[in-house]
């Protein structure tokens, strides 16, 4: 760290001013959804932590199976998603590993929703699964 990143245009940056608290495979159907995949690599960490330039982010507000409001955030103009923000944890973010310039760096920890998860999906490494979220 520091590590930078943007979305897929490159409207929107960021640098990362801090490690991650926790790295964390996501195969909940949300993620699935808004990632067009078969799971999300997220970098948990705490929202004042990224600071982001260039364009305007857009938003969406999605209900999570926790009852939380989940806002994910994308740029506008290509539509990458960059972020989420659950309303049960104020100041913390997740933001999406693979918007990363150099997603290498990224050592997920943990697998979680492996309930929803692809059943041809079989992630390598010592990772600690749960059924459910965190």
């Amino acid at each position: 760290m520091p590590a930078t990143g943007g979305c897929l245009c490159g409207a929107i940056r960021y640098t990362l001013k801090a490690e991650p608290a926790l790295t964390v495979v996501c195969h909940c159907t949300h993620c699935q959804k808004a990632s067009g995949s078969a799971f999300s690599t997220n970098l948990v960490m705490q929202r004042a932590d990224i600071h982001f330039s260039g364009g305007e982010i857009a938003a969406y507000d999605d209900k999570a199976d926790s009852g939380n409001i989940l806002k994910r955030s994308f740029c506008p103009k290509c539509g990458s998603s960059l972020m989420s923000e659950s309303s049960g944890r104020p100041g913390s973010a997740v933001l999406k590993a693979g918007t990363l310039d150099d997603p290498s760096i990224v050592k997920p920890g943990m697998e979680i929703w492996t309930r929803s998860a692809q059943p041809w999906v079989k992630l390598g490494g010592e990772m600690t699964k749960m059924e459910k979220g965190r």
